[in-house]
């Protein structure tokens, strides 16, 4: 196996990791990005200072100090959001893979579902009156799919609440900590009790970690075309065979794989001996998975590299000239040839079998 380019040139295909976007938004409390003059807007309405009390907050200030110690990189917390999501969605019993596809009492539930993945997932104690002992004080966990959703219970006024937000359809998620002080919420509540924050409320937010990136949900960065073209298929093994056709290019995760086909074995529809890797490769298309070969093989031809759990598949043409870089691309050797991606207009040929 030949890799012809260095990992870190790899190009910017569709489904590529990409660098954070000139002028993206950023959260109130969160260090500006790269412009030299920290110049970048905050979300609309979420600009109003910071009260003293924020600043002053030791129990905040140590609650927070521990979440970071806990989760520098945030990695634990957005796998544990992405499997409260996954797991309320269920797509491989429902075929659900969107917020909106769910029923009011399930979204309802996904506060639970995400309060205890992050206890777990940060073995953080429970709280006394509140969800955990964090640092010693109790906080409460909220979870809303919106920015400024978050609705605070009587019992946790004055208290310290975790803010957690997550969203499939912009890919990101976000941590905060706030105390829920009375100059932090809206003078009326739901016939709960329950209160929103109010404008200070939401720019007062301590954040831990703003619009980090959420594990892809492949369904979602999909045209809806090409949805509806992978669910009509009539088995599970044609679905999973259409969504490596049309999600090329693309991280596609194994709750992807399940959401199609809808089956107990649903990894069986990827392998070779049968499933897409084997029916797909007299169209050209080849599937990446996991495996460090594998990655590398795909890194090689500026793909995503597949992380855990995760497949990329792409069309591959055979380099007929004599050296690879007159192919117009970056190649890698398999079966004693040289391999592209292949054009949009290029025929099809059989592509490579994947070292194993």
């Amino acid at each position: 196996m030949k890799v012809s380019e260095p990992d870190r040139e790899r190009a910017a295909w569709p489904g590529a990791e990409a660098d954070a976007i000139p002028g993206q938004l950023v959260l109130p409390g969160m260090p500006a990005g790269p412009e030299p003059d920290g110049g970048q807007p905050t979300l609309p309405g979420l600009d109003w200072p910071p009260g003293p009390e924020a600043a002053h907050d030791a129990e905040l200030a140590a609650a927070a100090a521990e979440l970071r110690a806990l989760d520098p990189d945030g990695a634990r917390m957005a796998a544990a959001i992405r499997g409260a999501l996954d797991m309320l969605l269920d797509g491989q019993h429902t075929g659900r893979y969107r917020w909106d596809q769910l029923h009011k009492t399930e979204k309802t539930h996904a506060g639970t579902l995400v309060e205890i993945a992050l206890a777990r997932a940060l073995q953080l104690a429970d709280g006394t009156t509140l969800d955990y002992t964090i640092a010693g004080a109790d906080v409460d966990c909220k979870f809303s799919h919106r920015t400024g959703g978050w609705m605070i219970p009587p019992e946790a006024e004055g208290k310290l609440l975790l803010l957690v937000q997550a969203s499939d359809e912009d890919g990101t998620w976000s941590a905060g900590l706030l105390r829920a002080v009375e100059a932090h919420l809206r003078p009326v509540g739901n016939r709960d009790g329950k209160r929103a924050l109010n404008d200070r409320g939401r720019a007062a937010v301590r954040w831990l970690h703003g619009r980090a990136p959420l594990a892809e949900n492949a369904l979602i960065r999909l045209p809806r075309r090409d949805v509806a073209a992978i669910f009509a298929c009539a088995s599970g093994q044609q679905r999973v065979n259409e969504l490596f056709r049309r999600a090329q290019r693309m991280r596609v995760s194994r709750t992807v794989v399940a959401t199609v086909a809808m089956q107990d074995d649903y990894m069986k529809r990827v392998r070779d001996g049968g499933g897409a890797r084997g029916q797909l490769r007299a169209e050209g298309i080849v599937i990446f998975g996991d495996y460090a070969g594998d990655q590398a093989l795909a890194a090689g031809l500026g793909l995503s590299r597949p992380g855990p759990g995760e497949f990329v598949s792409a069309r591959l043409a055979r380099c007929r000239e004599p050296a690879p870089p007159r192919c117009g691309g970056r190649s890698v050797r398999l079966d004693g040839a040289d391999w592209v991606l292949a054009a949009p207009a290029a025929p099809a040929e059989p592509a490579p079998s994947l070292p194993r």
